[in-house]
């Protein structure tokens, strides 16, 4: 089975294409025969695209579309044609999988895309304006490019949350909010799930067995309590606004100081979304950078912003690890995922030291190696922690391939 998987950001496109034809999906993640990306942000004149291929060939380019699904359709077409080129025609192509950031409570499952998902998807983008729009587009650009009959599917970010109790789901605030679709949606889901998966075969235990607190730690951050296979608490809420403290997004605050910049100091709503999303969080306090890697720069030349911001950051990543372990109830391990969580050991180390009184014990040596998808515990810990590569585009071609078979 050939696999084409469409990771659409707010200003990128990242696509890989797996091929397999084995007949059983491998244990481990398959490196991508044709990976590539479009950037809208890196060029003034139009969009960067980039392309490498298994085989070696690499391309890098600057297009100038019309539109962005017409740069899409010109990414996808060196799949098929000049030096990376690693099919021989786009029927060969047997299905599409799109990451779809909300679904809403419409959507608790992976499904085929049709028209009526199409306009679901587009109804949700109120809850996700920067994203839905972006995977509808990537939508498009494959009708465009491939044809209407090719089976395309939705891999939605938030369906691994869907199912957490309501206790966990709703608000405190009026019933009516629940009515209105206003409760704790959850994001990061495709991650937390194939870490969680992931897990279970790293330390050869049944999934439903595990109690596991998974930690997609990255520009964008987020904690998932893990049960029985189920996501039963996570931090990220209706938005993605909530929970830890992010690469320039707040995390939770105090509601009351927004009511308190909108009506003692003359804020307009979007000047306060501005200012939550893309001027707070690591950003916000160290006034350097939304990359932890700056920040620690600045902190070895003794600038206590940046110490500031980066102690916060880990002051935040404790206390939401405790509110996960307690919904669990116990921990078996502790997962560490995406760019901060797996090339940070310094970050891993202070995030479980809150937790020596439960035993836990990271090996120096194997933490400070950042290798991938190992346990960095001790052999004596009761608590296993865990490094675990994000493959996003790798739990989408899983979706894909589970939804094709017979």
């Amino acid at each position: 089975m050939k696999i084409l998987v469409m990771n659409a950001g707010s200003s990128s496109q990242k696509s890989r294409f797996y091929d397999l034809s084995g007949g059983s999906l491998p244990k481990t993640p398959p490196e991508p025969l044709w990976d590539a990306q479009i950037d809208w942000t890196k060029s003034d004149d139009g969009a960067e695209l980039k392309v490498e291929t298994a085989h070696g060939a690499t391309l890098t380019k600057t297009l100038q579309p019309d539109s962005k699904p017409a740069g899409i359709a010109d990414m996808l077409r060196t799949l098929w044609s000049g030096d990376t080129q690693v099919i021989d025609h786009p029927d060969q192509v047997d299905v599409v999988g799109h990451r779809v950031v909300h679904g809403g409570q419409t959507y608790q499952d992976s499904v085929f895309i049709s028209s009526e998902v199409k306009q679901a998807i587009a109804d949700l983008i109120p809850l996700a304006p920067a994203h839905n729009p972006a995977n509808l587009e990537g939508v498009e650009a494959i009708e465009r490019a491939i044809g209407s009959d090719i089976s395309q599917v939705a891999v939605f970010d938030t369906a691994f949350h869907s199912r957490m109790p309501l206790t966990a789901a709703v608000y405190p605030g009026p019933y009516d909010w629940l009515d209105q679709g206003i409760r704790r949606y959850g994001f990061h889901g495709i991650n937390h799930q194939y870490c969680a998966h992931r897990a279970a075969q790293i330390l050869s235990t049944d999934l439903n067995q595990l109690r596991l607190l998974t930690c997609h730690l990255g520009n964008g951050c987020s904690l998932a309590a893990i049960r029985d296979g189920h996501s039963i608490d996570t931090t990220m809420g209706y938005t993605p606004l909530e929970g830890l403290m992010m690469g320039s997004r707040s995390g939770s605050v105090d509601p009351g100081i927004l009511i308190h910049l909108i009506r003692d100091r003359g804020y307009s709503p979007d000047e306060v979304d501005q200012m939550l999303n893309k001027q707070s969080g690591l950003k916000g306090i160290s006034g350097i950078s939304n990359d932890l890697r700056q920040i620690g720069k600045a902190i070895a030349q003794g600038n206590d912003r940046a110490r500031l911001a980066f102690d916060l950051f880990i002051h935040r990543l404790q206390k939401e690890m405790g509110a996960m372990i307690a919904s669990l109830g116990g921990l078996d391990a502790i997962i560490f995922s995406a760019g901060i969580g797996e090339h940070a050991p310094d970050v891993r180390e202070r995030a479980c030291d809150a937790f020596r009184f439960l035993g836990l014990a990271l090996d120096p040596e194997k933490n400070d190696a950042t290798a991938h998808d190992v346990d960095i515990a001790t052999a004596g810990s009761p608590v296993r922690v865990l490094v675990i590569t994000a493959e996003e585009d790798w739990a989408i071609a899983q979706e894909c391939w589970r939804l094709m078979q017979p």
